[in-house]
This record gives C-alpha cells, structure tokens and sequence, in this order.
C-alpha cells in the first residue's frame, strides 16, 4: 500500500473532497431505483414528481414510516438528486437545480464548501475517480425539513487521484467507505447539504495508509 504523510493525508482529502463521492447513487436500496424495481418518477427536467407511491415508500429503509406529504416531498426531491448524479446517468444541471439559489454543499470532513457553479464540478470529478460509484442506502430518517441518511458508498477506484504528494494511479480496488448525509430543504429546494464521509476507510480501500510515524517523527 502506498504510504502518505499525515498533513498529504489531510489535504489530499481537501482535493478529493468528496462531496461528490457523497453523491453519486445507484442504491441496493432506495434511491434509483428503489428496492422491489419501483423508480423515483421524474418528470422532464429531471425533477421529481412530489408524490411517491405505496410502494417506493415500502422500499425503502425508513425509520419512520408515517410521513406528511410535506415530507414525502421533501424525500423524493433528496431521491432525486441522487438520481441524477448516479454516474451512469450524470445530470449535473439537474443536480444543481436541487438546490436552491444560495445553496450550499458542505463536505464536512474535508471541510470544503460547494455553492453556485461549483456545485455542478463536484460530480466529474467524483465520476472519474469512481466511475460505478454507487451508495448503499442503510436508514433514512424524515423530520419535516431535515433528512438524515446513513449509508455506505461504494465504487471501484478507476480514475487517477491528484494528491500534493503526486498522483495515486488507479489499482481497480472497490471501496466501501461508511457515510452520513444531512439534507436541509425549505420550499422544495436543498438549502444545505452536509456530508461526512468515512475517508480513513476511503483511502485503505484504495490502497493509501496513513502514515503515523511521519507524523510522530515531528515531534
């Protein structure tokens, strides 16, 4: 496994920032397509309808499962977007428009911030890293506005990573690295989204350690 210092360690997940790996979906559960083969309906601009059916609702791994229509609405505009940023059928300006105006998308544990056009060059980006990208939906919680969701994000590593310390090329490893989405919607639209990835997990699958001596060695 190739070894990164612990300050490469920490901006290399400044770089990656995966915001996007937060995003991109094809779920064994929920999602697009939901379990039991029912869909997220999307209408022609790649927007979902407000109403999910019995049976999408049934699919998925809901800890609550009596939901306002204010919130099945909520639901399925989060639904959507992951939807559109699956890398297999990447939309990035529907993606974007998810989100409203002044909308931001927060990689908490990277700590970098997403607004504006920026939100639309997460999801190449991501793309080209892990091109089968895809999350495992595990729990979703509905609390009107606020949507909570663990989950786990898998791919395989396919698309060379650019660090400080040079380029980590692509070994085809399957990463699963465990993740937790926060959505927080007003009027139908995303208003923030933050997203904490699991990048220590990330970058072992992916053949990258830590390398705690370097770090030790300072001191």
């Amino acid at each position: 496994m190739k070894s990164l210092g612990w300050k490469t360690i920490t901006a290399t997940a400044a770089v990656t920032s995966l915001a996007g790996l937060a995003i991109a979906a094809a779920p064994t559960q929920a999602a697009s397509p939901v379990a039991g083969g029912a869909h997220v309906r999307t209408a022609g601009n790649s927007q979902a309808h407000a109403a999910l059916s019995p049976r999408e609702l049934a699919a998925l791994p809901l800890t609550n499962r009596h939901l306002t229509r204010h919130e099945i609405a909520n639901l399925a505009v989060v639904l959507n977007a992951y939807h559109v940023a699956e890398g297999k059928r990447l939309d990035v300006p529907a993606f974007v428009n998810s989100f409203a105006k002044d909308g931001v998308f927060n990689d908490e544990v990277a700590g970098k911030a997403y607004q504006g056009k920026a939100l639309g060059d997460v999801l190449p980006y991501m793309a080209n890293l892990f091109p089968d990208v895809h999350r495992d939906l595990k729990r979703i919680t509905v609390n009107g506005d606020v949507i909570s969701l663990e989950l786990s994000i898998r791919g395989t590593f396919e698309g060379p990573l650019q660090t400080p310390a040079g380029t980590v090329k692509p070994t085809g490893a399957k990463v699963d690295a465990p993740t937790a989405d926060f959505w927080y919607l007003h009027n139908g639209k995303v208003e923030k989204f933050n997203c904490y990835v699991g990048y220590t997990k990330m970058y072992s699958d992916m053949g990258v350690n830590l390398d705690w001596a370097s770090a030790v060695n300072k001191h």
